[in-house]
């Protein structure tokens, strides 16, 4: 069974920045703001606002997610999903939302653009990347048959 990647190691580069190696073998520089959010005393991630705090961000025993001291943590499978994001590479749920868009099953999916079923169920549950390419052929599906309808 495949899982969902996770985290090998974990760097903290800076305030909301943090280098990720992953077991796909990818790596990524995250800007985690956006993910975090605005400063507010409510919300239990203001800690993570300060620069001395946020160093402190460090791996998980297991690679599922970021964790600070007094039980802050971020999961692996948005930090994956945002680091792919912000790399310009197609995520879960990109692939999610254009088999929807398309009105495809994952056999209807595989057979759109030549691969396995199979393969296609590892992109739907995020446990392998997508390569360009695929998300290429991807798009000229979606390109072709608009332009047939």
């Amino acid at each position: 069974m495949n899982q969902a990647p996770k985290i090998e190691t974990a760097t903290i580069t800076g305030l909301f920045q943090v280098e990720i190696h992953w077991s796909t073998g990818e790596v990524f520089t995250t800007d985690l703001k956006d993910l975090i959010g605005p400063s507010r005393a409510e919300d239990p991630f203001c800690a993570l606002h300060d620069p001395a705090f946020f160093a402190q961000g460090h791996t998980d025993d297991w690679g599922d997610g970021l964790s600070w001291p007094g039980g802050l943590d971020l999961g692996a499978d948005s930090l994956y999903a945002l680091g792919r994001k912000q790399a310009g590479l197609p995520t879960r749920e990109d692939f999610i939302l254009w088999m929807e868009r398309n009105k495809l099953s994952l056999s209807r999916a595989a057979e759109a653009i030549g691969m396995t079923r199979r393969m296609m169920a590892y992109y739907k549950n995020g446990s392998r990347p997508i390569p360009k390419t695929v998300w290429l052929a991807c798009i000229g599906y979606e390109v072709i048959e608009r332009h047939a309808a």
